[in-house]
Parts: structure tokens; C-alpha cells; sequence
């Protein structure tokens, strides 16, 4: 009896992770690229405060540091591009950035699914300090 509800509480996690993130769309390296180069993005890193120092998707946000201050960080206009990252496609931390955005009215919030390790992969630049 305790493995199934055991078993049962684990699907359900699960179903809502999924869920969840299929409500944030993903963004492909190269249209992040673009939106880098046009200026035209807000990028939230959500690795954590020592990962962020250590190298970070240009221009990103310090999510860990900054989540208190999100609304006056963020543009004023709610249709503007916000991507969250964290570390690879396996990691769902982006989550909690992305819907505190959405929680705020964002309406064009994506996900960086390659992360940050999917990022120094490509041989793109990185931010650092």
C-alpha cells in the first residue's frame, strides 16, 4: 500500500513537472542569438549566484540574486521576449523564473532548453564576474 501511494505521488509530481513545462515553449540557439544581438530579450539565469560569476549567457540576469527586484528588472512591456535557462535539457529550474514572469503578465516567456552547458557547447560567448 505505501509503494503504490508512494508510486502514485511520484506520477503525479511528474505529470504536473511536465505540464508545467510544456506551458513555456522553447527558443533555439539561433533565435536567442538574434535576440541577443537586437537587443531585444531579457534573459534569466536561474544556475544559481557562484554559476552565474563563473559564466553566464551574455547579458543574462542573476535570477537567484535578483528574483525580489523580477517586476522593476523586467520591460515594461509585457509582450517582451524573457528567456529562462538553468544548466542543460534536463534541468527544470528555469520553472520557477519562468512562471514568476508569467505570474507578472509576461505573455512571450520562453525556455533555453541546452542551458548553459548547451551555450559553452556551441562555442558562444560567455559573460563572466
Amino acid at each position: 500500500m505505501k509503494l503504490t501511494t508512494l508510486l502514485c505521488c511520484l506520477l503525479g509530481l511528474a505529470a504536473t513537472a511536465w505540464a508545467a513545462s510544456s506551458k513555456v515553449p522553447a527558443i533555439s540557439h539561433a533565435d536567442l542569438a538574434a535576440a541577443i544581438a537586437a537587443k531585444s530579450v531579457t534573459i534569466l539565469d536561474v544556475n544559481g549566484s557562484n554559476s552565474f560569476k563563473e559564466g553566464r549567457i551574455p547579458g543574462a540576469l542573476d535570477y537567484a540574486a535578483q528574483k525580489a527586484q523580477l517586476a522593476a528588472l523586467l520591460p515594461k512591456d509585457k509582450n517582451a521576449l524573457v528567456v529562462a535557462y538553468c544548466g542543460n535539457e534536463h534541468c527544470t529550474a528555469y520553472l520557477s523564473a519562468a512562471t514568476a514572469a508569467q505570474q507578472l503578465g509576461y505573455t512571450n516567456v520562453k525556455h533555453y532548453a541546452p542551458g548553459i552547458d548547451g551555450w559553452k557547447q556551441s562555442g558562444a560567448k560567455l559573460d563572466r564576474g
